[in-house]
């Protein structure tokens, strides 16, 4: 059997490694990642790997289609495809996590129909289910409609939405749906995710705390990242579908949770009063989590974990009060593993910020590869987001230019043209403020206004008329085609960089060669102007 796996470098991807490096039915692993690990050690080095982003911005349909091609290229000739790739943070670009939770889901599905893979083993989540006000067991029956106000849950719902479009379109899929996964791999990237850099992972340390504030209702399932990848191995081997919930015995209530992380105290903080405190904390950026993740800890079900008992055979060897007392000790030890996401911390306060809030200068002794999130240390962040933000600055000024002359230039045969260009440019600064934000880069939204407002100077001085004067057009023309070269130079300065990114260096060629397609008509209008601006007529 051969298994490809996407996302097989972050925590259910690491644990699912291990537990498939000794499966004598699996022949072969494809490990698909946006930033591959140090494939000599274990246990990463268990797969072959491909470098492919899910998540990435495309400039149309032909971009989008580059990318579901490139992932269809990795899972070729797999029996069955894992998709665990799924983003938490930055939480404040919900843009870039539904594209790639959602979106990045559907490429997977695309990819598998358009490569043949006939099986999906996917990811979903107790979060995929419909909110409770009780305790009751849940099966897999139970509605998916999600929490809204959680984008976790929100785009678990949406994910299986997905899952629903893939089997009425002839894929097998199956759906595993665990608690909150857990163990000492995943100590710093926890941290990293839901703490932040102002909270100190020490007082997390069980036993230390004498009073544990929590809110008043509080429980929660969990289960250990190891018996979660052995149910995804039985899933796999056995070629089950459907849904399958995965959790640890025992529910741990608000007294359980005491008991471990502090010395059995605590106090019942209502999460009414609790839910602004929180918001406030993440608005400030004191905390990681956003306050959705309190929203559907309070009314996420109680999973019944009957099937996957008694259909595949799974028994969890870790309970959960272990489960949860050995993550503690991992976060505050910050212990991790050789992959960019679940890496070790190496100081605190400075390596367990979350991603998005990454400073712009990461040049100290302690950085490493995978500090910068999605742009490498060895790529200057700032330069690099003052480069693309004056390449969308000359984007906004391009369209507002073109706009204004297809206007003015409606009733001439160079109408289809300009308005051609004009949606290309267009879509192009689109997917420029799609990939600034991508890449966790600031967007200086400052600098496309005054280009705004430049353009709007532009119309008083001619009273609103491109046509004022007969040289005008050919001004215009002439300035629009070296902003057009020089965004020529943009692109190939991004496809040189994109295989450091993490991005298709091929969706920037085809750009490059999109800008060359539009000088050459914007010569070709020029030629078209000149006469008319020069010569006298009889």
């Amino acid at each position: 059997m051969k298994v490809a796996i996407v996302g097989a470098s972050g925590h259910v991807g690491t644990a699912l490694l291990h537990a498939l490096r000794d499966e004598e039915r699996v022949e072969e692993i494809i490990g698909i990642a946006r930033r591959l690990p140090d494939a000599t050690r274990e246990p990463y080095s268990a797969a072959r790997w491909e470098r492919v982003d899910i998540a990435v911005p495309v400039g149309g349909a032909a971009g989008e289609r580059r990318v579901v091609d490139r992932l269809a290229e990795a899972i070729a000739g797999a029996d069955v495809v894992v998709h665990l790739a799924w983003l938490i943070q930055p939480n404040r670009n919900r843009e870039l996590l539904r594209r790639t939770n959602v979106d990045g889901t559907r490429r997977v599905v695309e990819a598998m129909l358009l490569a043949g893979v006939p099986r999906l083993v996917c990811a979903s989540s107790v979060g995929a289910y419909s909110g409770v006000y009780d305790d009751e067991r849940r099966d897999e029956t139970w509605p998916t409609a999600g929490i809204r106000s959680s984008h976790y849950s929100a785009d678990k719902a949406d994910q299986e939405r997905v899952l629903d479009d893939a089997q009425s379109r002839g894929l097998s899929v199956a759906r595993v749906r665990p608690a909150l996964v857990f163990d000492g791999y995943a100590g710093a990237q926890i941290a990293r995710l839901f703490l932040g850099a102002l909270v100190p992972p020490r007082l997390l340390r069980p036993g230390l705390l004498p009073l544990l504030p929590l809110p008043a209702g509080l429980r929660m399932q969990v289960v250990h990242g190891d018996d979660v990848a052995d149910a995804y191995r039985r899933v796999i081997v056995s070629g089950a579908d459907g849904a399958f919930n995965v959790a640890t015995e025992p529910l741990l209530d608000a007294d359980a949770i005491a008991a471990i992380v502090g010395r059995g105290r605590h106090v019942a903080v209502p999460p009414a009063a609790l839910r602004p405190l929180l918001h406030v904390a993440w608005r400030a950026h004191m905390v990681a989590a956003d306050p959705g993740w309190l929203d559907m800890a309070m009314r996420v079900p109680v999973m019944d974990t009957s099937r996957i008992r008694d259909e595949l055979g799974w028994s969890p060897r870790h309970d959960a009060a272990e489960t949860l007392r050995e993550v503690l000790e991992a976060i505050a030890a910050g212990r991790g593993t050789p992959s960019a996401p679940m890496r070790a911390r190496r100081r605190w306060p400075d390596d367990q910020l979350p991603p998005g809030d990454v400073p712009a200068d990461r040049s100290d002794a302690t950085a490493t590869v995978a500090d910068g999130h999605r742009v490498p240390v060895d790529i200057e962040r700032e330069i690099l987001g003052l480069y693309l933000s004056d390449h969308l600055t000359g984007a906004t000024a391009g369209v507002a230019r073109l706009r204004r002359m297809s206007k003015a230039f409606a009733d001439t045969d160079m109408a289809p043209q300009l308005a051609q260009l004009t949606e290309e440019i267009a879509a192009e600064r689109a997917f420029l403020r799609e990939l600034i934000p991508s890449l966790e880069l600031r967007r200086r939204p400052y600098r496309q206004a005054v280009a705004w407002l430049a353009e709007r100077v532009g119309r008083l001085k001619t009273n609103g008329r491109v046509t004022g004067s007969p040289m005008t057009p050919v001004l215009e023309l002439e300035l629009m085609r070296s902003a057009v070269v020089g965004k020529l130079g943009g692109w190939e300065t991004l496809a040189e960089l994109a295989p450091d990114l993490g991005l298709p260096a091929d969706s920037f060629r085809a750009l490059a060669d999109r800008a060359r397609a539009q000088a050459a008509t914007l010569e070709q209008l020029h030629a078209r102007v000149v006469p008319g601006a020069f010569r006298r007529t009889r």
